[in-house]
Protein backbone atom coordinates (compact mmCIF):
# COMPACT_ATOMS: atom_id res chain seq x y z
CA UNK A 1 0.00 0.00 0.00
CA UNK A 2 1.29 3.75 -0.54
CA UNK A 3 0.23 6.05 2.14
CA UNK A 4 0.90 9.24 1.41
CA UNK A 5 -0.06 12.96 3.51
CA UNK A 6 2.03 15.60 1.87
CA UNK A 7 1.57 19.53 1.70
CA UNK A 8 4.07 21.75 -1.20
CA UNK A 9 3.40 25.32 -1.56
CA UNK A 10 3.42 26.04 -5.59
CA UNK A 11 3.68 29.78 -7.49
CA UNK A 12 2.07 29.61 -11.16
CA UNK A 13 0.43 32.15 -13.34
CA UNK A 14 -3.05 31.05 -11.55
CA UNK A 15 -1.25 32.65 -8.37
CA UNK A 16 -0.23 30.72 -4.97
CA UNK A 17 -1.41 27.23 -4.10
CA UNK A 18 -0.91 24.29 -1.81
CA UNK A 19 -0.76 21.02 -3.03
CA UNK A 20 -2.18 19.01 -0.44
CA UNK A 21 -3.04 15.12 -1.14
CA UNK A 22 -3.56 13.05 1.55
CA UNK A 23 -4.71 9.16 0.90
CA UNK A 24 -3.82 5.82 0.69
CA UNK A 25 -3.56 3.63 -2.45
CA UNK A 26 -3.84 -0.02 -2.48
CA UNK A 27 -1.46 -2.46 -4.22
CA UNK A 28 -2.31 -3.11 -7.58
CA UNK A 29 -4.46 0.03 -7.75
CA UNK A 30 -4.74 2.48 -11.30
CA UNK A 31 -5.19 5.67 -10.59
CA UNK A 32 -5.19 8.71 -12.58
CA UNK A 33 -4.73 12.33 -11.45
CA UNK A 34 -7.25 14.54 -13.32
CA UNK A 35 -7.82 18.47 -13.09
CA UNK A 36 -6.68 21.69 -15.03
CA UNK A 37 -3.46 23.11 -15.19
CA UNK A 38 -1.71 24.57 -12.47
CA UNK A 39 -3.22 22.11 -9.93
CA UNK A 40 -0.38 20.38 -8.83
CA UNK A 41 -0.75 17.40 -10.76
CA UNK A 42 2.49 16.95 -12.77
CA UNK A 43 4.19 18.46 -8.96
CA UNK A 44 2.23 15.62 -7.17
CA UNK A 45 4.35 12.87 -9.66
CA UNK A 46 7.55 14.09 -9.47
CA UNK A 47 7.07 14.64 -5.35
CA UNK A 48 6.07 10.96 -5.30
CA UNK A 49 9.40 9.85 -7.03
CA UNK A 50 11.59 11.95 -5.36
CA UNK A 51 12.48 14.53 -7.93
CA UNK A 52 11.15 17.53 -6.04
CA UNK A 53 11.07 18.37 -1.94
CA UNK A 54 7.56 18.56 0.07
CA UNK A 55 6.59 18.35 3.99
CA UNK A 56 5.11 15.70 4.99
CA UNK A 57 5.37 11.40 4.53
CA UNK A 58 5.47 9.02 2.23
CA UNK A 59 5.58 5.44 2.41
CA UNK A 60 5.39 2.23 0.30
CA UNK A 61 4.49 -0.68 2.32
CA UNK A 62 6.68 -0.38 5.59
CA UNK A 63 9.63 1.46 3.48
CA UNK A 64 9.51 5.34 4.28
CA UNK A 65 10.31 7.52 1.26
CA UNK A 66 9.35 10.46 3.08
CA UNK A 67 9.35 11.85 6.18
CA UNK A 68 9.95 15.10 8.41
CA UNK A 69 13.49 13.91 9.08
CA UNK A 70 14.85 12.32 5.30
CA UNK A 71 13.80 12.04 1.74
CA UNK A 72 14.55 8.64 -0.01
CA UNK A 73 16.57 9.36 -3.20
CA UNK A 74 14.92 8.64 -6.48
CA UNK A 75 17.23 5.68 -7.33
CA UNK A 76 16.59 3.98 -4.03
CA UNK A 77 12.61 4.23 -4.53
CA UNK A 78 11.09 1.41 -6.34
CA UNK A 79 9.40 3.78 -9.08
CA UNK A 80 9.11 3.71 -13.24
CA UNK A 81 8.19 7.20 -14.59
CA UNK A 82 7.12 7.74 -18.27
CA UNK A 83 7.13 11.22 -19.47
CA UNK A 84 5.64 13.02 -22.45
CA UNK A 85 9.02 13.68 -24.30
CA UNK A 86 9.95 9.82 -24.07
CA UNK A 87 13.28 10.81 -22.57
CA UNK A 88 15.88 8.37 -24.50
CA UNK A 89 19.23 8.14 -25.05
CA UNK A 90 19.46 8.65 -28.56
CA UNK A 91 22.76 7.35 -28.69
CA UNK A 92 21.86 3.71 -27.33
CA UNK A 93 19.83 1.06 -29.48
CA UNK A 94 16.02 0.53 -28.19
CA UNK A 95 17.54 -2.40 -26.25
CA UNK A 96 20.25 -0.73 -25.01
CA UNK A 97 18.22 1.74 -23.41
CA UNK A 98 16.02 -1.06 -21.70
CA UNK A 99 19.48 -2.60 -20.08
CA UNK A 100 20.74 0.51 -19.24
CA UNK A 101 18.07 0.69 -16.45
CA UNK A 102 18.77 -3.05 -15.68
CA UNK A 103 21.35 -6.26 -17.29
CA UNK A 104 18.53 -8.34 -17.54
CA UNK A 105 18.04 -9.39 -21.57
CA UNK A 106 15.01 -11.43 -20.97
CA UNK A 107 12.75 -8.84 -19.20
CA UNK A 108 13.65 -6.49 -21.44
CA UNK A 109 12.89 -9.16 -24.02
CA UNK A 110 9.91 -9.92 -22.96
CA UNK A 111 8.85 -6.46 -22.21
CA UNK A 112 9.60 -5.83 -26.02
CA UNK A 113 7.40 -8.80 -26.88
CA UNK A 114 4.81 -7.56 -24.93
CA UNK A 115 4.29 -3.98 -26.96
CA UNK A 116 5.22 -5.44 -30.56
CA UNK A 117 8.76 -4.33 -30.11
CA UNK A 118 10.63 -7.02 -30.78
CA UNK A 119 11.93 -6.46 -34.17
CA UNK A 120 12.82 -2.67 -33.36
CA UNK A 121 15.19 -3.52 -30.65
CA UNK A 122 18.59 -2.97 -32.79
CA UNK A 123 16.99 0.17 -34.24
CA UNK A 124 17.83 4.11 -32.83
CA UNK A 125 15.09 6.00 -31.21
CA UNK A 126 15.95 8.71 -34.50
CA UNK A 127 14.27 6.44 -36.52
CA UNK A 128 11.28 5.88 -34.37
CA UNK A 129 7.79 7.10 -34.90
CA UNK A 130 5.86 8.95 -31.73
CA UNK A 131 4.49 5.61 -30.47
CA UNK A 132 7.52 3.79 -30.68
CA UNK A 133 9.25 6.01 -29.09
CA UNK A 134 6.74 5.91 -26.04
CA UNK A 135 6.22 2.26 -25.67
CA UNK A 136 10.25 2.02 -25.28
CA UNK A 137 10.57 4.88 -22.46
CA UNK A 138 7.33 2.33 -21.51
CA UNK A 139 9.54 -0.70 -21.22
CA UNK A 140 12.15 1.32 -19.93
CA UNK A 141 9.85 2.25 -16.91
CA UNK A 142 9.45 -1.46 -16.02
CA UNK A 143 12.68 -2.71 -16.63
CA UNK A 144 13.09 -1.53 -12.79
CA UNK A 145 10.40 -3.62 -11.46
CA UNK A 146 9.01 -0.61 -9.65
CA UNK A 147 6.17 -1.01 -7.32
CA UNK A 148 5.05 2.55 -9.01
CA UNK A 149 5.04 3.63 -12.34
CA UNK A 150 4.21 6.66 -12.70
CA UNK A 151 3.04 8.44 -16.50
CA UNK A 152 2.64 11.93 -16.85
CA UNK A 153 -0.17 12.28 -19.76
CA UNK A 154 2.31 9.49 -21.67
CA UNK A 155 0.11 9.88 -25.06
CA UNK A 156 -0.98 12.95 -25.44
CA UNK A 157 0.88 13.22 -28.39
CA UNK A 158 -0.21 10.41 -30.38
CA UNK A 159 -2.81 10.08 -32.79
CA UNK A 160 -6.60 7.93 -32.23
CA UNK A 161 -5.62 4.97 -33.27
CA UNK A 162 -2.11 4.71 -31.61
CA UNK A 163 -3.14 6.23 -28.57
CA UNK A 164 -6.01 3.27 -28.02
CA UNK A 165 -3.33 0.59 -28.76
CA UNK A 166 -1.10 2.18 -26.11
CA UNK A 167 -3.93 2.26 -23.38
CA UNK A 168 -4.32 -1.50 -24.45
CA UNK A 169 -0.34 -2.37 -23.51
CA UNK A 170 -0.40 -0.04 -20.71
CA UNK A 171 -3.33 -1.84 -19.53
CA UNK A 172 -1.19 -5.20 -19.91
CA UNK A 173 1.97 -4.28 -18.70
CA UNK A 174 0.24 -2.86 -15.21
CA UNK A 175 -1.94 -6.11 -14.75
CA UNK A 176 1.01 -8.54 -15.93
CA UNK A 177 3.42 -6.64 -13.29
CA UNK A 178 0.68 -5.81 -10.08
CA UNK A 179 2.24 -2.44 -9.91
CA UNK A 180 0.68 0.79 -8.49
CA UNK A 181 0.61 2.64 -11.34
CA UNK A 182 -0.34 6.66 -11.30
CA UNK A 183 -1.46 8.78 -14.53
CA UNK A 184 -1.84 12.14 -15.37
CA UNK A 185 -4.43 12.25 -17.96
CA UNK A 186 -6.96 15.05 -19.03
CA UNK A 187 -8.72 12.41 -21.73
CA UNK A 188 -11.96 11.39 -20.01
CA UNK A 189 -12.36 7.57 -22.06
CA UNK A 190 -8.41 6.97 -21.48
CA UNK A 191 -9.09 7.25 -18.22
CA UNK A 192 -12.01 4.86 -18.13
CA UNK A 193 -10.49 2.75 -19.99
CA UNK A 194 -7.68 2.17 -17.76
CA UNK A 195 -8.51 3.57 -14.18
CA UNK A 196 -10.52 1.85 -11.99
CA UNK A 197 -10.08 5.26 -9.49
CA UNK A 198 -9.75 8.75 -10.39
CA UNK A 199 -8.81 11.48 -7.85
CA UNK A 200 -9.66 15.46 -9.60
CA UNK A 201 -7.50 18.26 -8.18
CA UNK A 202 -8.60 21.43 -7.74
CA UNK A 203 -5.93 24.35 -6.97
CA UNK A 204 -3.99 21.42 -5.50
CA UNK A 205 -6.62 20.08 -3.52
CA UNK A 206 -8.41 16.67 -3.87
CA UNK A 207 -11.92 17.64 -5.30
CA UNK A 208 -13.07 14.21 -5.95
CA UNK A 209 -11.97 10.63 -5.27
CA UNK A 210 -14.00 7.97 -6.74
CA UNK A 211 -14.70 5.34 -9.79
CA UNK A 212 -14.43 6.72 -13.08
CA UNK A 213 -18.23 6.34 -13.29
CA UNK A 214 -18.81 8.55 -9.89
CA UNK A 215 -16.58 10.93 -11.60
CA UNK A 216 -17.85 11.45 -14.83
CA UNK A 217 -21.25 9.73 -15.30
CA UNK A 218 -23.28 10.09 -12.41
CA UNK A 219 -25.72 12.73 -11.99
CA UNK A 220 -24.40 14.13 -15.62
CA UNK A 221 -27.38 15.02 -18.05
CA UNK A 222 -26.72 15.99 -21.77
CA UNK A 223 -29.22 18.64 -23.18
CA UNK A 224 -29.50 20.10 -26.52
CA UNK A 225 -26.28 18.00 -27.55
CA UNK A 226 -25.10 16.84 -30.97
CA UNK A 227 -21.35 15.41 -31.17
CA UNK A 228 -19.14 12.73 -32.97
CA UNK A 229 -17.68 10.15 -30.07
CA UNK A 230 -15.52 7.15 -29.71
CA UNK A 231 -17.40 4.54 -28.02
CA UNK A 232 -15.41 3.11 -24.92
CA UNK A 233 -17.72 0.72 -23.61
CA UNK A 234 -20.75 -1.43 -23.98
CA UNK A 235 -23.05 -2.02 -20.40
CA UNK A 236 -25.92 -3.67 -20.04
CA UNK A 237 -28.03 -3.03 -17.06
CA UNK A 238 -31.20 -5.56 -16.40
CA UNK A 239 -32.98 -5.15 -20.09
CA UNK A 240 -31.30 -2.17 -20.90
CA UNK A 241 -28.31 -1.42 -23.11
CA UNK A 242 -25.98 1.87 -22.54
CA UNK A 243 -22.93 2.96 -24.54
CA UNK A 244 -20.41 5.27 -22.71
CA UNK A 245 -18.53 7.05 -25.27
CA UNK A 246 -16.10 9.98 -25.14
CA UNK A 247 -16.39 13.44 -26.73
CA UNK A 248 -16.44 16.97 -26.31
CA UNK A 249 -13.51 16.29 -23.48
CA UNK A 250 -16.38 14.72 -21.38
CA UNK A 251 -17.61 11.05 -20.90
CA UNK A 252 -21.47 10.55 -21.60
CA UNK A 253 -23.71 7.23 -21.29
CA UNK A 254 -26.62 6.47 -24.04
CA UNK A 255 -29.19 4.60 -24.24
CA UNK A 256 -28.72 2.10 -26.85
CA UNK A 257 -31.59 -0.52 -28.35
CA UNK A 258 -30.38 -4.39 -28.30
CA UNK A 259 -29.81 -4.00 -32.23
CA UNK A 260 -27.10 -1.08 -31.80
CA UNK A 261 -25.68 -3.15 -28.65
CA UNK A 262 -24.62 -6.15 -30.49
CA UNK A 263 -23.47 -4.01 -33.74
CA UNK A 264 -21.36 -1.46 -31.47
CA UNK A 265 -17.77 -2.20 -30.23
CA UNK A 266 -15.24 -0.18 -28.72
CA UNK A 267 -13.54 1.95 -30.93
CA UNK A 268 -16.61 3.15 -33.07
CA UNK A 269 -17.20 6.10 -33.95
CA UNK A 270 -20.84 7.08 -33.43
CA UNK A 271 -23.18 10.77 -33.70
CA UNK A 272 -24.66 11.54 -30.53
CA UNK A 273 -28.19 13.60 -30.29
CA UNK A 274 -30.47 14.95 -26.93
CA UNK A 275 -33.46 16.40 -27.01
CA UNK A 276 -33.76 19.69 -24.84
CA UNK A 277 -35.18 17.40 -22.30
CA UNK A 278 -33.78 13.40 -22.81
CA UNK A 279 -31.45 12.80 -20.03
CA UNK A 280 -30.14 9.52 -22.29
CA UNK A 281 -29.68 10.58 -25.64
CA UNK A 282 -29.98 7.67 -28.33
CA UNK A 283 -26.88 6.34 -30.54
CA UNK A 284 -27.70 7.57 -33.99
CA UNK A 285 -25.08 5.17 -36.36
Amino acid sequence: MLSIDIRKSLHGSGGDITLHIETQIDDGSFVAIAGESGSGKTTFLRILAGLEKADGHISMGSQVWLDTNRSLAPQKRKTGFVFQDYALFDNMTVEKNLLFVSNEPKLARELLELTSMSEMSHRYPSTLSGGQKQRVALCRAMMRRPELLLMDEPLSALDPAMRSRLQREIGELHRRFGTITIMVSHDPGEIYRLADRVIVLERGEMAEDGTPAEIFLEGKESRGVSLYAEVVDIVRRDTIFTAVVSGGNSLIEVVIDRREADTLKRGDIVEISAGEFCTYPRAIL
